[in-house]
């Protein structure tokens, strides 16, 4: 019974150890923050949604300068402060100022604008340095 306790104890460590190597958590980099907020067109249209998502997933996989992200939909709004007017956001980090000028012209985003930008009609975007 013990050895059979002691398996299983050292199968699931094992298990958690790969998968935390396979997906290795990101720490937030407060050195640059790019945050995005989208209006599509037909923000209801679910195969509109279902595009954009995808789009984004896979430019955010392939971007050799984003450190880490966040995709984000509005919450129903709790207080009158709150915007929530836009259907989606994304707020990724950099090294640098400069780190985020050139994840602008790689070829990863380039395809995400020119794949998504007929979904879209209005882009707002922050840029901060940390403090």
């Amino acid at each position: 019974m013990k050895t059979t306790f002691l398996l299983v104890l050292f199968i699931t460590g094992a298990a958690l150890c790969q998968a935390q190597n396979e997906n290795p958590m990101k720490e937030f980099d407060p050195a640059f923050a790019h945050t995005v907020y989208f209006w599509l067109k037909n923000p209801d249209n679910q195969k509109d949604r279902t595009a954009f998502e995808t789009s984004l997933k896979k430019f955010l996989d392939h971007s050799q300068f984003a450190k880490t992200n966040f995709i984000g939909k509005p919450p129903k709004a709790s207080r009158d402060v709150v915007d929530g007017s836009f259907t989606y956001s994304l707020i990724v980090t950099f090294e640098s100022a400069e780190a985020q000028q050139e994840y602008q012209v790689e070829e990863p985003h380039l395809l995400f604008i020119k794949e998504s930008s007929p979904l879209w009609n209005k882009v707002i975007v922050y840029d901060s340095k940390g403090i």
